[in-house]
């Protein structure tokens, strides 16, 4: 059973995204773990919908994911998981740790997930599905540098912030999940695929569709 939510919203939650982001997938996830109503607004970025007046008057940066919920309208999908937690969490501390030591690891990867992940395996990932011409060695050189310090850092716990999932984990699965879509194989990082399958047995999981790209693509 899906964690129960301690309120609920008096009309569906928007999310403006699309199927294709990580970071949508992120607030997507964490919604249906939460098991609130929420109604999906498909975000054509190749056809630069993000862009247009009535999206940008949502989010100047013209970035997904975005959420309306009533009179609220927020962007950035790490801040949409803190408001989401705390606003409808059954237990918030669940999610987000109350101490200071806990609630700073969950911060530690909040920084990770829109630094090295962003600009690691996500932007491997980005180059792949756009087909840019960029080489993308140096990047798919940074993502292998981040996935060998998850690798050590998750022999010593299960989950990044500490023996429990977090926002932390929320957070960071997408994007290294997806990663062999950008030609960053997973194979020798088994304390990783082990996390993966910890996130993936959490109750309410739901995945993000796969490309077949890189080095997920169909043979």
């Amino acid at each position: 059973m899906n964690a129960a939510a301690a309120n609920r919203p008096a009309q569906p939650i928007k999310l403006y995204g699309t199927t294709l982001s990580g970071h949508v997938h992120r607030v997507r996830l964490f919604l249906t773990m939460l098991g609130l109503p929420f109604e999906n607004v498909e975000i054509d970025m190749r056809k630069r919908d993000n862009r247009a007046p009535e999206f940008l008057a949502r989010n100047p940066f013209g970035q997904v994911p975005v959420i309306e919920d009533g009179d609220l309208t927020l962007a950035d999908s790490n801040a949409i998981l803190v408001y989401l937690n705390e606003r409808y969490a059954s237990d918030p501390a669940r999610w987000m740790p109350r101490d200071a030591v806990g609630a700073a690891r969950v911060q530690r990867w909040f920084s990770v997930a829109a630094g090295p992940l962003a600009y690691g395996p996500a932007a491997a990932r980005i180059m792949a599905l756009f087909g840019h011409t960029t080489d993308p060695t140096e990047t798919v050189k940074r993502s292998h540098a981040l996935l060998s310090v998850m690798e050590m850092h998750l022999q010593q716990q299960p989950f990044l912030a500490g023996p429990a999932a977090t926002l932390a984990d929320i957070a960071n699965y997408a994007y290294v999940a997806h990663a062999p879509e950008g030609s960053v194989a997973l194979d020798t990082y088994p304390n990783v695929r082990g996390w993966l399958e910890r996130v993936e047995a959490l109750p309410g999981f739901v995945p993000m569709v796969r490309t077949p790209i890189g080095l997920a693509a169909v043979a």
